[in-house]
Formats: C-alpha cells, sequence, structure tokens
C-alpha cells in the first residue's frame, strides 16, 4: 500500500499499532525530515540517536525518520517543524540566511581553518541559534559540521581566476555571494539534484565537501576535488517546542542527554568523514588535488572581503563574534 504525503503527516500523533494495548494511550510518535541520503554520516548519526531516544523513553515515544528529502525538501523543513507537520528536523543553518544573517556565520569562508576553531564558533554562535528557534516555536538540540570543502572540477584549479566563467552549484546565499565575486555563475542546487544539474549543463563546477562529493558520485561527473577548507558549515537538528513540553518531564531529559551524545559523535563522525570520503574519491578515479599556495592567497583576499561584507549585514551581534573568535585564536 503507498501512503500520500498527507496521510504520513497526518500519522504524526498516531499511536503505534504494535504496542501492548494498556501503552498505546500513553505513546507518542513522532516524524522526523532530513534531506540527506541514509550513507551520510549526518544521518547514521540521526538514526543512532533516534534508538537512544526510543529506548530511553521505554515504548513511549517512536520516531519514524524520512531521510533524503523523501518527505519534506530541505526549504520546507524549518516551516515543517514549526508548524508541526513534523516534529522533529534537520536541516543546513546557512540555507536560511535570508531569514537572519547571523545564521551564515559559518558560511565564511576561512573564517575557520580547523575542527578547533569551529567548535569555538558553534559554541559563540549557538545562543543566537537558540533564541532564533525558540522565538519561532522550536528548540535546537544539537549541532554538527560538515568536513571541509573543496572544488569539484574537471580542470585543475590552480587559482580562482580558473573558475571565472564557469557555472557553480550554489547552496546557499554565501555561496552565491562567493561564486559572483569571483566570477563564476551561481545557481542554486539542493543536494539530492546535484547529479542532474551536472549532466544536463546546469552547473560545471561547484564547491561542496568531500561527504556531498560521496553522496551525489562525483565520479560520474568531476575529475578534480581540489580541498581548500573552505567552511566549516553546520546543521541543525531541532523540534517543536510544543511537542516536546507535551513530553512527561524525563522524557524530555532523556531526548536531550541523547542530543548531547550525538553532538560530541557528529563531531567527530565528521572528521572521520572527511579523511574516508576523499580516500573513496580517489579510488574512484578522481584527482584530489593539493591546493595551490596561489589558490589559498586568493581565498583569504576573498574571505576576508565576504567577513567584512557580512559584519556589516549582522551588525553588533556579528561584530561579537567574528571579534570573540579571533580572541581566542
Amino acid at each position: 500500500m503507498i501512503l500520500s504525503r498527507r496521510a504520513i503527516l497526518a500519522a504524526g500523533l498516531a499511536a503505534p499499532a504494535l504496542l501492548p494495548r494498556e501503552a498505546q494511550a500513553q505513546a507518542t510518535r513522532w516524524q522526523f525530515a532530513t534531506p540527506y541520503p541514509d550513507g551520510n554520516f549526518h544521518t547514521r548519526n540521526i538514526r543512532d540517536f533516534i534508538t537512544a531516544v526510543e529506548q530511553g523513553s521505554g515504548g513511549r515515544l517512536s520516531i519514524q525518520l524520512h531521510s533524503n528529502g523523501a518527505l519534506l525538501p530541505l526549504p520546507q523543513i524549518k516551516r515543517g517543524v514549526q508548524t508541526a507537520q513534523v516534529q522533529l528536523g534537520e536541516i543546513l543553518i546557512s540555507a536560511y540566511g535570508n531569514e537572519d544573517p547571523l545564521l551564515e556565520v559559518d558560511s565564511i569562508p576561512q573564517l575557520v581553518t580547523n575542527y578547533a576553531e569551529a567548535k569555538k564558533l558553534a559554541d559563540l554562535s549557538r545562543p543566537m541559534l537558540e533564541a532564533r528557534l525558540a522565538r519561532q516555536g522550536m528548540s535546537l538540540l544539537y549541532t554538527v559540521p560538515w568536513p571541509p570543502s573543496g572544488f569539484y572540477t574537471n580542470f585543475p584549479v590552480e587559482t580562482l581566476e580558473a573558475l571565472r566563467g564557469t557555472k557553480m552549484r550554489t547552496f546557499n546565499v554565501m555561496t552565491n555571494r562567493f561564486a559572483t565575486l569571483i566570477g563564476a555563475t551561481p545557481t542554486l542546487v539542493q543536494a539530492a539534484e546535484i547529479p542532474q544539474a551536472f549532466a544536463t549543463g546546469v552547473v560545471n563546477s561547484m564547491v561542496t565537501s568531500a561527504a556531498t562529493g560521496v553522496d551525489s558520485a562525483a565520479w560520474d561527473y568531476a575529475k578534480f576535488f581540489t580541498p581548500i577548507g573552505f567552511t566549516w558549515t553546520k546543521n541543525a537538528v531541532f523540534v517543536n517546542r510544543r511537542a516536546l513540553e507535551a513530553l512527561p518531564a524525563d522524557l524530555q531529559a532523556s531526548i536531550r542527554s541523547a542530543a548531547a551524545a550525538a553532538e560530541t559523535r557528529g563531531w567527530a563522525m565528521s572528521e572521520a568523514a572527511r579523511d574516508s570520503a576523499q580516500a573513496t574519491l580517489a579510488s574512484r578515479g578522481m584527482t584530489v588535488a593539493t591546493a595551490s599556495p596561489a589558490l589559498m592567497e586568493g581565498m583569504a583576499r576573498v574571505g576576508a572581503t565576504m567577513a567584512d561584507e557580512w559584519a556589516g549585514r549582522a551588525g553588533e551581534d556579528g561584530r561579537k563574534i567574528i571579534a570573540d573568535l579571533r580572541a581566542a585564536a
């Protein structure tokens, strides 16, 4: 039997039919939407989180995960959680930068250059993310970064000038701006649509993580991957606040505990994914290049320009985040 999306969403609060009769009155069923495929480390981390929550609930809560944008695509997930279409969601935080420039901070190229700096930035920006979600009726559970990004092309990239005139796949406002600054044409393409975009000539270059390259079988459409540590953009997992607060206090605490464990685990998985994904790209015949000094000098210049532009949009809060990050370096 094939269920419609409406039927799946309507079933969000239904009690699981297989639970004992005496438990059905208390059992709650949640829906969880993520735009990423099952093999991605973010999704695997979510499944571990779900297992921990369900085991900790003693049968009072079950969670159904809908991966790869099957239920809601990325642009609709945040609104879906806000309106309780689904109770849990995962998003790329910076994809919602049009709502608030503070959400774009982890998309400033070269602002952080390693995982330790990325964690410091995450800690500094977390209060503003929590406040933003809270105002919209949601509660942040945890954040996990993507591995650092690189360029996917069919030619070597020795300088940024090599990318001038290309049609670059972008995924948020900041990557759009980056493409414009280097003379490329930006085109917003969701992760699940990357292979088709390359195959049809909509794009012919992109900057994203090695993990996304593996997810999208980049070896089918690109010959070179040039890691540049572009950014450590983060995903956020969050919950509808009313749904969370409707649960018993001990179950809420159990969810928070599972979320804290997922965040710690996710950061370690991200670092492992960086190395394993690059190895997979190489094993599939792609050239994993070493960024040239000239390329990195160009990245530093563009990154500085984008940081200044962002600080102007983000105001005092944004300038404080950058100042505190640099003071901690």
